[in-house]
């Protein structure tokens, strides 16, 4: 069993994010842009805090609905992002100024650019499997030469064994990492960093979702028009109607629904 790793949170926090959050159907949102949160990272890295941010679009506010486990390992974040442009719509809505989204393949290579800088070291967890894994690493190492990718991964698609755990944990915490970036989609990922967050020595973990596919060149991305009217959902789903369908055509309006009933309910507090 690997060593577990001590939770240095109160000898070495996290920084503070200057970003103002609201509070989307529960969900605490900062405020945030790209900058602000690649400072933050690496603000943290060099605190050598014990760290994780979410990204999150509707998807995931939505799924937090039905699932306490996964609410609490989304809360238990150091901060969630708008990664999708109906939230940073939703927060602009309720009161929060300046918003920008904070899209989780955007970040990644902003992040990576500044790594290659520095020489942050980084290391990935998901993929669809190795060769794609592969794929990625030298389109990343190919767009930036200096960035050191000192580890690789690719779980496999089921609950790992306690064994295949371990071996993971072991293989992360060798690696000399300072990021770890987790792309095995939403929320496997997000509870992963959760369990996972007190047994890991690199100081951040960050959920990138399906960015690994988008940066392998596997999938392609929405054009950056239809990302920023917000149509990003009907370009993935006309893509993969089959595993998405649900995603979208059950989840957006409910959360429409529910965030309608939210902001109603905000306007009428701020009449009395």
């Amino acid at each position: 069993m690997p060593e577990q790793v001590s939770d240095d949170r109160a000898a070495n926090p996290a920084p503070a994010l200057a970003a103002e959050v609201i509070e989307v159907l529960g969900l605490p949102i900062a405020l945030t842009n790209y900058r602000q949160t690649v400072d933050w990272i690496d603000a943290a890295v060099a605190a050598d805090s014990r760290s994780y941010i979410c990204v999150a679009p509707v998807h995931l506010v939505m799924l937090v609905q039905d699932d306490p486990e996964l609410k609490a390992a989304v809360l238990g974040a150091d901060f969630v992002v708008p990664d999708g442009q109906p939230l940073v719509w939703s927060v602009t809505a309720l009161g929060g100024k300046g918003a920008s989204r904070v899209y989780g393949p955007d970040l990644m290579i902003e992040s990576c650019r500044r790594a290659g800088e520095n020489g942050t070291k980084i290391y990935l967890f998901g993929g669809r499997d190795e060769d794609s894994l592969a794929l990625l690493r030298s389109k990343l190492q190919a767009r930036f030469p200096k960035l050191q990718i000192v580890g690789s991964q690719a779980p496999p698609f089921r609950t790992a064994t306690d064994a295949e755990e371990a071996e993971s944990i072991e293989k992360i915490n060798s690696s000399g990492a300072e990021i770890v970036w987790v792309g095995t989609g939403q929320p496997r990922q997000e509870l992963w960093m959760a369990k996972m967050r007190s047994r890991l020595k690199p100081p951040v973990l960050v959920g990138v979702g399906a960015a690994f596919d988008f940066h392998a060149e596997l999938v392609p991305q929405a054009p950056t028009i239809l990302q920023e009217a917000g149509l990003e959902w009907a370009f993935r789903l006309w893509q993969e109607p089959r595993r998405l369908w649900r995603r979208y055509l059950i989840y957006n309006p409910r959360f429409i629904s529910q965030f309608l009933k939210q902001l109603r309910a905000q306007r009428s507090s701020a009449q009395r």
